[in-house]
């Protein structure tokens, strides 16, 4: 897939440019522009793998389908701030709930329970299973980097954005309760193994929590 990420890292946008007849699968509502494409919505996998990544997988129930009618050229963007990232896939990922932007028609996606603790960047209990070979583009919110693990590392549940099968990992608290409490640190993901985790360097959950505290308070008066 020939393609560039533009306006890295915060405001990232995807460019992709289509031979005729090649196609993209995207997030519905990605689009920005489009140039010799056809359109199409549909459930990719079928009725039941919409309504799984839809209710479980926080992604939409339909895709979009971008068909090149000859030399064809799309941009595609997230609907936050943040960054892309080009993940040439021949296997298998786990991504956070709402990271997935588009990739080839060839690539599944399903949902995989990920354990009564895995709240990733407040998402919720689910992570996107995505197998294939082809190419994966994800979004985050803040900049992306990825990290190469032999052996052991810990990340704030918050920061995932998506990790290699070959690494197990577990959820949980960051201390003890007073560690969790004062520290200002929740849940924590305990990486095992050989193999590469992307990380955002922002969190959702703590920028909203920054948000919410400029607000003024009900009953306070506005300066």
């Amino acid at each position: 897939m020939k393609h560039r990420i533009l306006s890295k890292p915060s405001y990232s946008l995807l460019e992709v440019e289509l031979e005729d007849g090649e196609e993209i699968v995207a997030e519905t509502g990605a689009m920005v522009y489009m140039r010799n494409v056809e359109l199409k919505t549909e459930v990719k996998g079928g009725l039941l793998a919409g309504l799984k990544r839809s209710l479980l997988g926080g992604e939409s129930f339909f895709v979009n389908r971008f068909i090149s009618k000859g030399k064809g050229l799309l941009g595609l963007a997230p609907p936050y701030q943040g960054d892309v990232i080009h993940i040439p896939l021949n296997g298998r990922i786990y991504a956070q709930s709402g990271a997935f932007l588009a990739s080839s028609p060839d690539i599944s996606i399903d949902t995989k329970w990920g354990g009564a603790r895995t709240f990733f960047a407040g998402e919720g209990l689910f992570l996107l299973k995505l197998d294939g070979l082809g190419d994966v583009l994800l979004s985050s919110f803040g900049g992306i980097e990825r990290i190469d693990v032999n052996g052991s590392l810990i990340v704030d549940t918050g920061h995932i954005v998506a990790f290699e099968d070959t690494l197990a990992f577990k959820v949980r608290k960051a201390g003890g309760l007073k560690a969790t409490l004062l520290s200002g640190e929740g849940l924590i993901a305990e990486f095992e193994g050989e193999g590469s985790v992307w990380i955002q360097t922002r969190s959702v959950s703590e920028y909203v929590g920054w948000l919410s505290s400029l607000l003024p308070k009900r009953g306070e008066e506005k300066l």
